[in-house]
């Protein structure tokens, strides 16, 4: 059976939540929420899902509790919640940007701006989704820092990096200096696409593995449970 790119990266993105338990997983983009449902219908049945504002919700969205603030906040900030957020620049240390590009007092493009990213990042797992790997993304440094990494998190009880995923494949920080790592490769991409396609200098291993394959089940849930319209495809392509 033929998998498509997109669906390694919705695989890649679920297994971010694997053996998580109870948290509140709050996925920020289209292939993350994917993988976020996925990883609920199958591994991490006890994840908890909300609309993005005061409910959770069931697989099929029927709200199942209200999320009051107050409960939400404790989440936060007691490591019980597992963001996967977007990156605009992300360096090899895990510091990520989606404010802006060059000086932050004349940038040359504004992004979203610094948002929840910096209590995001110190007080509970955040992982990161890039649908297209390049060195404009995957930069030497930062321009500015929104979600802290591991370089800048000394002491900051939750703070854990799980994984990135892009449409390359899939990048982890298990180094002794926690600086960034090639996990495992999408089928069809090679180590040089990556490393062309990259900023800096990444940890690579002498044998990289394939990303996770998924199983027929998955691929059933995916395609005809989840996603049946096919958006995934929209985001990535191939």
């Amino acid at each position: 059976m033929s998998v498509s790119r997109s669906e390694y990266c919705v695989i890649a993105c679920a297994e971010a939540w694997r053996d998580n338990g109870e948290v509140l997983a709050s996925p920020m983009g289209l292939i993350p929420s994917i993988g976020a449902r996925l990883a609920k219908h199958t591994f991490s049945p006890d994840l908890l899902l909300t609309d993005g504002e005061a409910m959770l919700v069931g697989l099929d969205g029927t709200v199942e509790g209200w999320l009051p603030y107050r409960r939400h906040l404790t989440m936060v900030t007691g490591g019980r919640r597992h963001v996967m957020m977007g990156a605009g620049q992300i360096d090899r240390f895990g510091n990520q940007n989606i404010s802006c590009v060059g000086d932050w007092e004349r940038p040359k493009r504004q992004l979203l701006g610094v948002r929840g990213a910096p209590v995001n990042t110190l007080n509970n797992p955040v992982s990161y989704w890039v649908p297209k790997h390049s060195a404009r993304v995957f930069v030497g440094r930062v321009d500015m820092v929104c979600g802290v990494g591991y370089d800048r998190a000394a002491g900051a009880r939750y703070h854990r990096i799980p994984r990135v995923v892009s449409d390359l494949g899939v990048f982890d920080f298990a180094t002794p200096d926690r600086s960034m790592r090639l996990a495992s490769l999408h089928p069809g991409v090679t180590v040089e696409q990556v490393r062309e396609a990259t900023g800096f200098c990444l940890v690579i291993g002498d044998d990289v593995p394939r990303t996770h394959e998924p199983s027929a089940d998955e691929l059933r849930l995916i395609r005809d449970v989840i996603d049946p319209k096919g958006l995934r495809e929209r985001e990535v392509k191939g």
